[in-house]
């Protein structure tokens, strides 16, 4: 008998991290599911011509071209734990890697390779599902924004994924609004640096989408969790490994 619970286990799984043939197609999935909470999350984004912007888990890269199209003078980094996804979303974006405007790398978001307070924007759309309950990623994104920078998060509500059987709890966070509030705080934002709202898409699903933006203060770098001086916009060296 086929075993239903290992196979919606093994896409949860997947959803994490694709990998071989199978993360190939999911990639091709992920970029239509995608697409308008990538939408609705950029739009969030008061994207300047010349921001910094980095993409906590990009997928199949679809976003990143958005992104390129919206920051002329700017740089779009990228980071993402699947080996598969880093090789399909460069080859959607193999001119603009090539052009030195992206840069994407394989790695964790709870350990970013660039320095404190070079990032203007940060996207995450449908990633937060996969970081860890105290926060750290959260704090690790807060970290790298400047002062005055942007940080967009979509997640699918709870009562929506609850119904989905791939988002069980060995792969899956679940958020409803107030869940979604209280990592975001264990992340290290205040109250007064976020809010959420609700996005109703077809089929009765609700998104959730929080914008967070990091306040811009002198007291900001008092904690040693950031760094005064930051890199010009110019500078390629934001990041020690990100080719």
């Amino acid at each position: 008998m086929f075993d239903f619970t290992q196979f919606w286990h093994a896409i949860g799984h997947q959803l994490s991290r694709p990998s071989g043939i199978r993360g190939r197609l999911l990639g091709h999935v992920m970029a239509y599911v995608n697409e308008q909470p990538n939408r609705e999350a950029i739009q969030s984004l008061d994207i300047g011509p010349s921001d910094i912007i980095l993409e906590l888990g990009f997928g199949p890269g679809r976003a990143i071209e958005t992104l390129v199209s919206k920051t002329p003078h700017g740089k779009v980094f990228g980071i993402d734990p699947s080996e598969e996804m880093v090789a399909q979303a460069s080859r959607t974006n193999r001119r603009w890697i090539d052009s030195g405007r992206v840069r994407l790398m394989q790695g964790y978001f709870n350990v970013l390779p660039w320095q404190s307070g070079t990032i203007d924007k940060i996207l995450a759309v449908n990633v937060v599902y996969f970081f860890h309950e105290s926060g750290a990623e959260l704090r690790e994104a807060r970290r790298l924004l400047k002062p005055g920078g942007e940080m967009a998060i979509y997640a699918t509500d709870k009562s929506s994924m609850s119904q989905w059987k791939f988002a069980g709890p060995e792969t899956h966070l679940l958020f409803d609004r107030d869940g979604l509030t209280s990592l975001i705080i264990r992340g290290g934002f205040g109250v007064d640096e976020f809010f959420i709202r609700e996005i109703a898409f077809a089929y009765g699903v609700i998104g959730l989408i929080a914008t967070l933006r990091k306040r811009s203060s002198a007291f900001e770098f008092a904690d040693g969790k950031g760094s005064a001086s930051h890199p010009s916009r110019e500078n390629d060296d934001l990041s020690s490994g990100c080719h």
